[in-house]
């Protein structure tokens, strides 16, 4: 009889094993096929440091909260490792500035592009690794100078993108107002500042301020505004904003 509540045991036991190992791999399944995509904020300067950044980082990790992304940010350069950058979905330049970047990094980056990486530019991610023209291509572009902060009219040139979708054209906006020294060919447009609507302005009828393009494999969205704290809390720009992210994530 003993022998036989022992067998028993021994069968209830094995069959609880076995139950909580498949449910651990269960669980661990459910997990990752649910887990939240990841995008690294980069914004290392070497150059002018936007006081907004830090607002900046805040509005983004909120916007991934509602929208369903998760958030890291950094001023580590040496955290551009192939490994390393492999867990992001995509990558946003928030305003960095000056040289940035070794050899090594480099190298990272562009690996992580041709394998279908994100990539988003604000601001003056335009004015960030001069020395290094690949960079400047997968931007979009090259700051050239900017007057002071104002007022500004905006012309949506592309109003199905997600970045452009429900802003007003014209959309007023007071930001700093680049201007640029290069544009990457192949770049496509989605909105163009007005000139005749402030003073400062040094390209002329074509004035591009916002634009994305496929390269080299992965998504670049860039965009002028943002240096501002106020543009932070600007919820067409932060509409603009996350559809610019969620173009580079590769969403549909």
């Amino acid at each position: 009889m003993k022998r036989l509540a022992r067998h028993r045991l021994g069968i209830l036991l094995l069959g609880l094993t076995i139950c909580t190992i498949v449910c651990s791999y269960c669980d661990r399944s459910h997990s990752d096929r649910f887990a939240k995509p990841s995008v690294l904020i980069f914004c290392k300067t070497n150059g002018y440091h936007h006081a907004s950044i830090s607002t900046g980082i805040a509005a983004i990790t909120k916007l991934g909260q509602e929208n369903g992304f998760a958030v890291d940010s950094t001023t580590d350069s040496t955290r551009f490792r192939e490994k390393n950058l492999k867990k992001y979905k995509t990558l946003i330049f928030l305003s960095p500035t000056g040289t940035v970047f070794g050899p090594e990094e480099e190298k990272a980056l562009q690996a992580y592009i041709h394998q279908g990486g994100g990539f988003v530019g604000i601001h003056a991610a335009a004015d960030c690794e001069y020395n290094w023209q690949w960079y400047g291509d997968l931007v979009g572009g090259y700051f050239k100078s900017h007057p002071r902060p104002q007022e500004a009219k905006f012309i949506i040139v592309d109003k199905d993108h997600p970045a452009t979708q429900g802003l007003p054209n014209p959309w007023t906006h007071f930001d700093e107002l680049y201007n640029y020294k290069y544009y990457a060919p192949d770049i496509k447009v989605l909105i163009k500042i007005d000139e005749t609507s402030y003073s400062g302005g040094e390209n002329g009828e074509n004035h591009p301020m916002a634009w994305y393009h496929p390269f080299e494999g992965g998504r670049s969205f860039y965009t002028a505004l943002g240096h501002t704290d106020e543009a932070w809390s600007d919820p067409m720009f932060l509409h603009h904003v996350l559809g610019g992210i969620q173009y580079a994530m590769g969403k549909k």
